[in-house]
């Protein structure tokens, strides 16, 4: 049997003003590819609903989108800030905990890497480019999804190094945002050569990971092949 994944969409209004839910083709398809049916989840959900859907998902998929609203890390940032979506903030940290608690496998990408960080404490540089000593151009346009922007320099000893099968894998980067202080229990995997955090693990965690870059891009690359692969076997285990 497939295991089911829930995926949370973007919430948008379309140029009728109509709201819209909405995720790119590109991880329903990854996560198809490697043997899973995506579930694509709205982020109005309720809390009752909540609980209703997630005895029934075999993992989750914290996809990417707009920037955190400030105040889940205490912050009072008046800045650039892009596509905040509170109710989706509140719904996939909800989910979050659910996941951890019940050791239910997840993985985040963009978006979903600063809300693992977020969620157990962690918090944000709301916007790189006002922080001083960033050599690399993190926010690439959309039109370079698979433009491979940097490395990403991953720990050897991680989880997320065996996975990959490879410690220095070429990465495409789209995103103005970054994880500041790392949250108790998170384990920094991997960095850019300008020293921000690009991939964290959960220690004690069957399968809660989460990466800066977008694989759903990069699904041509072996690594990103094996991420998506090992992530599916991971929500086939035994509960």
């Amino acid at each position: 049997m497939q295991p089911l994944i829930g995926i949370i969409c973007n919430h948008v209004d379309n140029r009728y003003d109509q709201a819209i839910t909405e995720l790119t083709d590109a991880i329903s398809r990854a996560l198809a590819d490697a043997g899973a049916v995506p579930v694509l989840i709205p982020s109005l959900l309720d809390a009752a609903s909540r609980q209703e859907l997630f005895p029934r998902l075999d993992g989750i998929l914290f996809s990417g989108g707009g920037d955190i609203e400030p105040r889940q890390y205490g912050a009072e940032y008046r800045g650039r800030l892009v596509g905040v979506d509170a109710p989706r903030d509140e719904l996939e940290l909800d989910l979050l905990h659910m996941a951890k608690a019940a050791r239910r496998p997840f993985l985040g990408i963009c978006r979903g890497c600063q809300l693992l960080n977020v969620g157990l404490g962690g918090t944000l540089y709301p916007d790189l480019r006002a922080e001083p000593g960033a050599s690399i151009n993190h926010d690439r346009p959309g039109n370079e999804r698979t433009v491979l922007a940097h490395e990403a320099m991953i720990e050897g000893a991680t989880r997320l190094a065996g996975i990959l099968g490879e410690t220095v894998p070429e990465v495409n980067s789209h995103h103005h945002q970054g994880l500041k202080a790392i949250a108790p229990g998170l384990r920094v995997a991997g960095r850019t050569s300008d020293g921000l955090v690009e991939a964290v693990e959960v220690s004690d965690h069957p399968f809660g990971l989460a990466v800066q870059w977008h694989p759903e891009w990069l699904t041509h690359e072996r690594s990103t092949i094996n991420l998506f692969k090992r992530f599916v076997e991971a929500t086939r285990l035994p509960r």
